[in-house]
């Protein structure tokens, strides 16, 4: 690899998108390296330290780089990057990966501290560009369809999709790639998750095990696009603006805060005029609102009985983008786990942070760096296992980070069934929150929804979702949630401060008797932490902290296909997750919840009057609602015991 100098300690280098910086001691000498790569379109930091000045300590491989176009069975080109270790000629696993967001930046300095584990033990690494993004051929297809495969050896060009496009190009690298052991591993983060499951699904007989980390699994009822038919504006727009104007991830952030700008557009349709609105997924947001045909047809989890191999899940807890889809695709996954290879680690991580050395997310203070233990005693072994025949992997189905008490757990299956005793937390009067079921159950609390002053989701101002000078959008989901309790249109319970520890472990879940004046409404509700409000704890103190949450639109209380009208004042019962926990609330907290009726800008105002349409809604339409939330309302918690 050549640098050239680009002034100061700066350097680039021929063909690679990344800059570098070094570091040195007084004496001169290169102590550490910096570069600075974009990720979807953010300029994104990494440093790799000088580890010692015996060569036998270090541990950066040599690579040759190498740059293929596969050919698929329909005759499009794919375009890949192979990088092979050039300290050994024993024959090694490939370790794939496949994105829609580039692979020119993987250069072996990338590779080393990226995969830091995985290098040293050894792969040859493949980067592949999908079809119609940067160099391959083809077009690109959101999330593209299973198609109505599956006979490997079909001689049918038409039926094509990521699942058949990883199958082709498995096939090629076995045939072409010398000194390799005739094994390959698929693994990927957000998109390339969502890729890594589609290696699974009919995989080519050389695929031995993937996983699919933050995949993007049912991207209406719980990933990226909606949540319980929510429309997440915001990320839908900056995302959608970024993938689909050119072949290549060019984001464009807004440059005022998006509260503002999408209160002032009103609806979607008004906000994606001109820029949104003519994309093929900015069309189908506008077309397809509910949960048709063109959303289910991208739904991974329906092919997954059909996924042979051994697979790995990753979730972080506070995952912004893809919390619901490794936990979906594991419990789809489990049913049919006959050999037990089926596995998923959840920890204290927000979208992919598993990959960084940290003990922090946000001002959350975890004790230790988890995502380097994740590496070194999950992932690694996992592939170490199942691609080398490596002894050391014995994991049992799931591996947790238990928050609270900031210890690793594990247990033969998830949600954990032994030991779990489901209790209910009731959204009492006089905002008390107890275990003891309320005497006066028709008794109810209030707060008026207005869609003119919506409950914003984070603290302001609200910068685009990718901006380029940073942005809160990372850190939301552990953002404190204390100022949002003085709100009018905020409702809040608290349970006494607790004189035990209270642990939950398993799935939590709304169970919420709510009536609107309105014919339509969207109901939020988070399960809170709330630390002492001890001075010692500084910034820390009193500081609320979201353990799960969800949000749910009320038309869809039936039916996702079909949404019907609420009936104006009638108590009607909403019933839905709010995801997966593993947490300790400590002796001396406090456990908070908090229901509202707007989560604003991230998801699209409900205007509270029942239209065809929500994307289309007419200023007219948005009405201020009276909304009550009913005494027998609770949180079914999975209490451990």
């Amino acid at each position: 690899m050549v640098l050239t100098p680009a002034g100061g300690n700066d350097f680039t280098t021929e063909g690679s998108k990344l800059r570098y910086e070094f570091t040195s001691a007084d004496g001169g000498k290169a102590t550490a390296l910096h570069w600075t790569r974009s990720v979807r379109g953010v300029p994104t930091p990494t440093e790799a330290a000088r580890v010692s000045d015996t060569p036998e300590h270090n541990h950066f491989r040599p690579y040759s780089r190498q740059e293929v176009m596969i050919p698929m069975r329909d005759g499009i080109k794919l375009h890949a990057i192979i990088l092979r270790p050039t300290d050994t000629h024993e024959p090694l696993p490939f370790m794939m990966q496949r994105t829609p967001y580039g692979v020119d930046g993987y250069v072996p300095d990338r590779i080393n501290a990226q995969f830091t584990e995985l290098a040293q033990s050894g792969y040859i690494f493949v980067m592949e560009d999908i079809r119609g993004r940067y160099e391959s051929q083809g077009q690109f297809v959101m999330m593209r369809p299973i198609a109505a495969h599956h006979d490997p050896h079909s001689s049918d060009t038409k039926n094509t999709d990521e699942s058949t496009d990883t199958y082709d190009t498995v096939a090629w690298l076995i045939k072409n790639v010398p000194e390799n052991n005739g094994r390959v591993g698929v693994a990927g983060v957000s998109y390339p998750g969502f890729l890594a499951a589609e290696a699974g699904i009919d995989p080519h007989p050389a695929v031995k095990a993937i996983s699919p980390q933050a995949p993007m699994t049912d991207v209406w009822v719980g990933d990226d696009f909606f949540h319980n038919g929510a429309f997440r504006q915001t990320y839908g727009y900056d995302y959608v603006l970024g993938m689909e104007s050119s072949k290549e991830a060019t984001f464009q952030p807004l440059k005022e805060d998006a509260y503002d700008f999408f209160l002032k557009a009103g609806s979607f349709a008004a906000a994606g005029k001109s820029n949104v609105d003519d994309l093929p997924t900015g069309k189908a947001f506008l077309a397809h609102p509910g949960y048709d045909d063109f959303w289910q047809s991208r739904a991974v989890q329906p092919h997954l009985d059909r996924v042979t191999v051994p697979t790995l899940e990753v979730g972080g807890w506070w995952d912004q983008e893809d919390m619901w889809g490794p936990q979906a695709e594991y419990a789809a996954l489990k049913p049919h786990d006959a050999q037990h290879e089926v596995y998923i680690a959840l920890g204290p991580w927000n979208h992919g942070q598993w990959t960084l050395t940290t003990r922090h997310l946000g001002a959350v203070d975890f004790g230790s760096a988890t995502g380097d233990w994740f590496r070194q005693h999950i992932e690694a072994p996992f592939f170490a296992h199942y691609l080398k025949d490596q002894p050391g992997f014995d994991a049992e189905s799931a591996i947790s980070f238990q928050t609270g008490s900031n210890t690793w757990k594990q247990y033969p299956v998830w949600p954990p069934k032994q030991g779990i005793v489901e209790r209910n937390l009731y959204l009492g009067t006089d905002h008390a929150l107890s275990f003891d079921r309320p005497a006066a159950a028709e008794a109810f609390t209030a707060y008026t929804s207005d869609p003119a002053s919506p409950v914003n989701y984070r603290k302001r101002p609200i910068e685009a979702t990718y901006s380029p000078t940073g942005s809160h959008w990372y850190y939301w989901l552990v953002e404190n949630q204390k100022p949002y309790e003085t709100r009018s249109d905020v409702a809040t319970w608290k349970t006494p401060v607790l004189d035990h520890d209270v642990t939950i472990t398993g799935d939590v879940l709304a169970d919420i008797l709510a009536s609107t004046s309105g014919t339509d409404s969207d109901w939020v509700v988070k399960l809170i932490d709330e630390n002492p409000d001890d001075a010692s704890l500084g910034n820390m103190a009193g500081y609320q902290l979201m353990v799960v949450d969800e949000i749910f639109r009320g038309r869809y209380r039936e039916s996702y296909e079909h949404p019907q009208a609420i009936p104006a004042g009638k108590p009607e019962e909403y019933k839905f997750s709010l995801h997966g926990a593993d947490h300790v609330f400590k002796q001396g907290h406090r456990i908070v919840v908090q229901v509202q009726s707007s989560w604003f800008p991230l998801y699209d105002r409900n205007p509270q009057t029942f239209v065809p349409n929500i994307m289309k809604a007419k200023p007219s339409d948005y009405k201020a609602a009276e909304q009550h939330i009913y005494a027998s309302s609770h949180i079914v918690l999975p209490v451990a015991e």
